[in-house]
């Protein structure tokens, strides 16, 4: 994959080649942006630029993500092949073909991928003794050796503090790549010994154009989707195919919200909230983050839709008898800041492992008090 490749970011290509070729290599670099702004596939762009300049064979093994001195770690944990100590090598098949199918995809996608959305993924004190084995080797073609190392916020504190002196005393030629979502999670001790490259959304007409380019889509819906990506190109090729999990988080919150106003004033659909906590509790805990994120973004687009800006608004719920516009007079300003509130802790405890059927229950609660808040 070659910069030409990239959808948008061109002062992040230019800067990335500039430095290259003017031999202004930092060691250690950071890559944060949100899920589809293409820091993965400039990651591997970048690492071809300085693996393959002028080596069509090279060239070629990195096309094919196999180069000996390009290494790859990312999110694993075990699987029904993989019983215990997963590291990456043994997924580099499955992330090979995710990759080639669309490198903007995020984690959930990928522990989809592999079979393990029901767990989260991340990256253990093993792995960490893999990279440390791996860039002590001698580079194979004499050149760089570069260690990409994606969703580098899923780290933990062990395997951290056991890259930490590698990060920041390489050897000779050695050039790691953290890619993050959220550069805020991951140690500042790992954080201090990056340079850090911040990729802001990708613009609507890099979008649009690549939409057109790549999809053969007429210009007009290339322009609607890409103004409903909000710069996430991941996000603009799945408007394409609408995924299956999309549909299953409309349907949960449709349920989820109904009942939350049936419940003031009546005790019996207490039970309905209780059931519906239990059947999302019983899904992964990546799957259960996925549409707490879905739910923020719901009620952002029905208070946008109450406060008539209409132009940012692009959800189109497909459930026939439900009415965003008839929805959105309940979120306001009055009840918005404490909906996001009650998601993000939700969203937070769920990740550090708390009893999820609990965290739902409560966050339940709370937002059939929220939406009963009169407006100011």
């Amino acid at each position: 994959m070659d910069f030409s490749k990239i959808v948008g970011q061109h002062h992040i290509k230019n800067h990335l080649q500039q430095s290259a070729d003017g031999d202004r290599i930092a060691h250690a670099q950071l890559f944060n942006g949100a899920n589809g702004s293409g820091t993965l596939p400039m990651a591997i762009a970048y690492a071809q630029y300085l693996l393959c300049k002028n080596d069509p064979k090279a060239a070629v093994m990195c096309e094919n993500l196999a180069h000996p001195d390009l290494h790859f770690v990312f999110p694993t944990n075990t699987t029904d092949k993989v019983k215990k100590h997963a590291t990456s090598d043994q997924f580099l098949n499955e992330w090979r073909q995710f990759i080639y199918e669309n490198p903007y995809r995020s984690l959930y996608e990928w522990l989809q991928h592999i079979g393990i959305d029901n767990k989260q993924g991340n990256i253990n004190v093993e792995e960490a003794k893999d990279i440390l084995k791996k860039m002590s080797l001698k580079s194979f073609g004499g050149n760089y050796k570069i260690m990409i190392i994606w969703m580098a916020d899923k780290l933990n504190t062990e395997a951290s503090n056991k890259l930490l002196k590698l990060i920041e005393e390489p050897t000779e030629k050695t050039v790691f790549i953290l890619i993050t979502e959220n550069k805020e999670q991951l140690l500042t001790t790992i954080t201090s010994r990056c340079q850090i490259i911040d990729f802001p959304p990708i613009g609507e007409v890099d979008i649009a154009t690549a939409l057109t380019e790549t999809h053969t889509i007429e210009e007009t819906r290339a322009k609607l989707i890409a103004h409903k990506a909000q710069g996430n190109f991941n996000k603009a090729l799945q408007s394409l195919t609408p995924s299956e999990s999309e549909g299953r988080f409309e349907e949960w919150f449709i349920t989820w919200i109904r009942a939350a106003f049936r419940a003031k004033g009546n005790k019996t659909v207490i039970k309905d909230l209780l059931e519906w906590s239990e059947s999302i509790a019983a899904s992964g805990r990546e799957v259960q983050k996925n549409f707490l994120h879905y739910c923020l973004e719901f009620f952002r687009q029905a208070l946008l839709s109450n406060y008539q800006a209409k132009e940012l608004v692009y959800f189109e719920p497909q459930a026939s008898n439900f009415d965003l516009n008839k929805f959105a007079p309940f979120v306001h300003g009055s009840n918005i800041l404490l909906i996001y509130e009650a998601l993000n802790d939700a969203i937070y405890h769920i990740e550090r492992n708390a009893n999820a059927k609990i965290i739902l229950t409560d966050l339940s609660i709370k937002l059939t008090r929220y939406l009963h808040t009169k407006a100011a």
